[in-house]
């Protein structure tokens, strides 16, 4: 049976044809479903009880279920693996933080950037998130969030895998998540984080959405970039620079640059400077990322000296700098962790 799940009350409507049904009970069905989380049609006590039983005919509300939960000891973080129906497990982090509850979203399953400090790339890239999975992350996190007397106020495209490599189902979810039948969520409160691809940056500034943009820089030249991103063979530093100006010039909104640090690699004076000189007079700041060290890679984070000079240098050169707060260090919440240790542990049973 087809999945309503995920769907636009639009397409819901479309879909009641076969009843006759009026145009306003597609409203009230994409309500149960995202406001109310119910997850079968005779919960949604609104409908008459033959189109309740016409939906269970015919229809399923298919969600995800929670795999692993981890928490960490301050309880600012907890970090969850949901699994869905074909096997596929992908991760999704609850951040409470002093402006409100922010999650971390997943947008495939795994990563193919390879870039070479993270771990959702380890195992490569399974597929595409579809518009109901990317929904059901934040929906999941959204339920809980609610019986706390809570709510998500910021979502970030930040979990594994490329958003804009996925930007028809990516862009067709935060549209759905800004209606005001699901989460009535604005624009302004989503962040979507891109490795640097270039031509779908182009594309997302004439979507006429004003999302915060953050790109995943992480070197001042190509050299370095090179090294620690492959995606820069085909998008190099000059390009993804250029394509961040003109989506700020555009959009009006601040981009932001993730920079991540990593001890003898890119966390030098030289590197501030260079990068300083590069995003000079941009509609931008930078995010210094100290970096979150996981097993398979043999790398380590600067000294708070070394960090505090970085930051220093671009402040003195008029570029807004922030030092990212950590968050879930003892859960291991960088991206892929707690998946590549679930399919290792699933694995090693077979």
């Amino acid at each position: 049976m087809e999945n309503l799940f995920g769907k636009t009350a639009e397409e819901v409507g479309r879909k009641l044809a076969f009843e006759n049904v009026p145009a306003y009970r597609a409203r009230q069905i994409t309500s149960w479903m995202y406001q109310k989380g119910a997850k079968t049609f005779e919960e949604m006590t609104e409908l008459p009880r033959s189109l309740r039983g016409a939906l269970s005919d015919t229809f399923v509300i298919d969600r995800g279920r929670m795999l692993e939960k981890w928490n960490s000891a301050d309880g600012m973080t907890t970090k969850y693996l949901l699994g869905f129906s074909d096997g596929v497990a992908v991760e999704t982090v609850l951040m409470r933080q002093s402006y409100g509850n922010s999650i971390c979203i997943s947008t495939q399953a795994g990563c193919a950037m390879g870039c070479a400090f993270c771990a959702s790339t380890l195992h490569g890239s399974l597929r595409n998130l579809t518009r109901s999975e990317l929904l059901d992350e934040v929906l999941f996190l959204e339920e809980k969030l609610r019986a706390e007397g809570s709510k998500v106020d910021t979502i970030v495209l930040m979990g594994a895998g490329e958003p804009l490599m996925n930007y028809e189902h990516v862009l067709s979810f935060l549209r759905l998540l800004h209606e005001p039948y699901c989460l009535g969520l604005s624009y302004r409160h989503m962040t979507l984080s891109t490795s640097g691809i270039v031509s779908g940056i182009k594309q997302l500034m004439t979507e006429g959405i004003p999302l915060t943009l953050s790109i995943s820089l992480h070197a001042p030249n190509d050299e370095i970039r090179t090294r620690l991103m492959p995606i820069n063979h085909r998008y190099p530093v000059r390009e993804v620079i250029a394509a961040g100006r003109a989506y700020g010039e555009r959009t009006k909104r601040r981009v932001t640059y993730e920079y991540i640090l990593i001890a003898g690699v890119n966390d030098g004076a030289e590197e501030a400077r260079e990068l300083s000189r590069l995003l000079h007079g941009q509609l931008a700041g930078v995010n210094l990322i100290p970096l979150n060290p996981i097993r398979e890679r043999d790398w380590a984070r600067p000294d708070e000296a070394k960090i505090t000079k970085f930051a220093r240098i671009l402040t003195e050169r008029h570029i807004a700098v922030t030092v990212r707060k950590e968050m879930g260090t003892d859960i291991q919440a960088a991206c892929g962790q707690l998946r590549n240790q679930y399919m290792e542990k699933n694995a090693a049973k077979l």
